[in-house]
């Protein structure tokens, strides 16, 4: 395991392998599995679960109740929500989550909405909005983003 010392790192919970780059700030209740490759300036808070040999290049926040399973590809400045209604100081916020299931590849500056699942082995074009469901094997590209293969 690396982690870099330009980094703040609080959860214990890393598995063997995982690369660290700098500045970025993980919470102490983050779950990282073995062989990951977390990219500079990145955020992951408490309720996040990464599994093995995830990717997530440079300036990716990664919001409670958002799960990579393994081998997921996350580029660079996708961008994750929780919350289909926010507002500043809402202690009331029902934080929705998110599933990218295994061997999916989220292309740079894609918006991902809350509540969704992307399939396994699913590829979202870069500058994408995903508002619904992806399935399984599918390339979806667009605003919103729409099946093309």
């Amino acid at each position: 395991m690396f982690i870099h010392p330009n980094s703040d790192v609080q959860t214990k919970q890393i598995g063997e392998g995982t690369r660290i780059w700098q500045y970025v700030v993980v919470l102490p209740g983050a779950v990282i599995g073995r062989d990951c490759n977390i990219c500079s300036h990145c955020f992951i808070e408490n309720k996040v679960v990464l599994g093995d040999r995830v990717t997530v290049k440079c300036g990716v926040q990664l919001w409670d109740g958002i799960t990579l399973e393994d081998d997921v590809f996350v580029g660079p400045n996708v961008t994750f929500t929780n919350d289909l209604q926010p507002r500043s100081r809402n202690a009331a916020a029902q934080l929705l989550p998110t599933l990218v299931k295994k061997g999916a590849s989220l292309g740079a500056n894609a918006t991902i909405l809350p509540g969704l699942t992307i399939g396994e082995g699913a590829m979202v074009g870069a500058g994408s909005v995903v508002t619904k469901n992806i399935p399984p094997g599918v390339t979806v590209v667009g605003n919103p983003a729409r099946i093309v293969a």
